[in-house]
């Protein structure tokens, strides 16, 4: 674990970035980027300003299409260089610091509604030997009765109507799905499915577990993502780049005791952090309430961090954090947080571990706009406080020490003025006394102090010159 919180850098400047998968071919970008649908996107919005999203194995086309967008619009094309968080999410932020009307999302993505801005997505077409993967669709699923629902990655959307006109002849009980940009309009059917952006109705009289599912793309997060949630489905695949199918050998109950592991993690918790993975996904704002509310009847202390993209580095700077949850697009939640410091959870585990009402009932919820009060279709609303004379006591099963878990009344809005305020100096003046100032009292070391009038004054001096891992400086002696 020591070698993730350092090294010495060289492994990445000399890292390269493989763009061999989703890079656009030279030949056709128009294609690639679906020039004329776009152009038509800015045409009828009449947008002036457009924001150009792009992924980083995208970002050496994004000049010459930023350009050949202006020349066929005549509008202002702003190239998003980085984006702070998953690049599969709408940097909405960025776009709005150059004022843009509209955001032209291309690569991969995840297909979270947005707050503010309209957005067209272009996925890019990858090719697909429609040939080679119905030959393996047909090797998996012989029987052909065989209940099954198409799921397919973005990049691949765009020739899943050819797949279709090709297997629903032989098979009558398939299903493909369909991409939903944002949140379609109107209520949903009975037997509909409408999660990560796709959406399909199930026929079947016994629901989805009696369906299996087939999945077209590349191993990554959004299978992990689907074989998560519909647990209760057994998965195969088409790998278009290696043009091979099989039977999925995740084992999906090894990954749910690992996540379970970490609800106990989470329940055991004094402190937590509350990670902002997002500021694009509408609703982010009402879960971060939400949590804070979960996490104040629980008797937990919680604290709002945006660091940006989480890694082992920057979350090992809060030492006194217990665990972590992550508020992020379903497709970036289930981060593998194995080689950090803290354990990293989704708001839904964080619910399972603080929420004495919620039940695992073999489900998985990786979008968290499930969980929101209201309308949402995972929501659970919390219990009644239980007096700490009259709660429960329970085992940890982490600790295998004695803990008692219950929910507090909720805070009133008006604090003690004895525990909020004390007077600072003998002139009475009065101080705000806040529990992590005080907290930060306590430690040994508070970070760098500036000593203000007892530093000596010195000149400006040369420094080193060249990287950090090999100054000019430092010679290229032997031993």
């Amino acid at each position: 674990m020591a070698t993730a919180f350092s090294s010495d850098g060289e492994a990445a400047l000399r890292r390269e970035l493989c763009a061999a998968v989703v890079a656009a071919p030279r030949s056709d970008l128009d294609g690639f980027y679906e020039m004329g649908r776009a152009t038509a996107f800015v045409r009828d919005g009449r947008f002036r300003k457009v924001a150009l999203q792009f992924p980083d194995e995208l970002l050496a086309d994004a000049v010459e299409v930023a350009g050949r967008m202006e020349a066929a619009t005549g509008a202002e094309m702003y190239v998003l260089g980085d984006t702070t968080y998953g690049s599969c999410c709408v940097d909405e932020v960025a776009a709005e610091h150059v004022g843009a009307e509209a955001v032209l999302h291309y690569g991969p993505a995840c297909l979270s509604p947005c707050r503010k801005l309209p957005v067209l997505h272009i996925f890019g077409q990858q090719p697909l030997d429609i040939g080679r993967c119905t030959e393996a669709f047909r090797e998996l699923y012989p029987e052909q009765q065989s209940c099954v629902v198409v799921l397919s990655d973005v990049v691949y959307a765009h020739v899943m109507g050819e797949l279709e006109q090709q297997l629903c002849p032989e098979y009558p009980n398939i299903i493909f799905s369909r991409l939903v940009c944002g949140d379609p309009p109107g209520p949903t059917v009975p037997g509909e499915e409408r999660k990560f952006g796709r959406q399909f109705l199930v026929k079947a009289a016994g629901g989805l577990q009696d369906y299996a599912m087939f999945y077209v793309g590349t191993e990554g997060l959004t299978l992990t993502s689907f074989m998560l949630t519909w647990n209760c489905c057994p998965f195969s695949s088409f790998n278009p780049i290696t043009g091979c199918g099989r039977r999925e050998t995740l084992n999906v109950n090894r990954a749910l005791m690992r996540r379970l592991y970490l609800v106990e993690r989470a329940r055991d918790a004094r402190v937590v952090g509350i990670l902002v993975g997002t500021l694009g996904v509408a609703g982010y704002l009402t879960v971060l309430q939400h949590l804070r509310e979960l996490l104040c009847r629980a008797g937990k202390r919680s604290y709002t961090l945006a660091v940006g993209k989480p890694n082992p580095a920057k979350l090992a700077n809060f030492l006194e954090v217990d665990i972590f949850v992550l508020v992020a697009c379903a497709q970036n939640s289930l981060l593998d947080s194995s080689d950090f410091y803290r354990p990293v959870v989704t708001p839904y585990e964080l619910e399972l571990a603080c929420n004495p009402a919620r039940e695992w009932m073999g489900n998985y919820v990786t979008d968290f706009r499930d969980l929101l009060p209201g309308s949402a279709c995972a929501h659970v609303e919390l219990p009644p406080a239980v007096p700490a004379a009259e709660a429960v006591p329970e085992i940890s099963l982490i600790t295998g020490k004695m803990c008692s878990t219950h929910l507090c009344n909720p805070p009133t809005s008006q604090l003690p003025h004895s525990t909020t305020l004390a007077c600072r100096d003998q002139t009475r003046a009065l101080a705000e006394i806040s529990p992590a100032a005080s907290f930060l009292e306590s430690r040994s070391w508070r970070g760098l102090e500036q000593h203000l009038g007892q530093t000596p004054i010195s000149k400006a001096v040369q420094g080193r010159r060249g990287i950090a891992i090999a100054y000019e400086d430092e010679g290229c002696e032997q031993p």
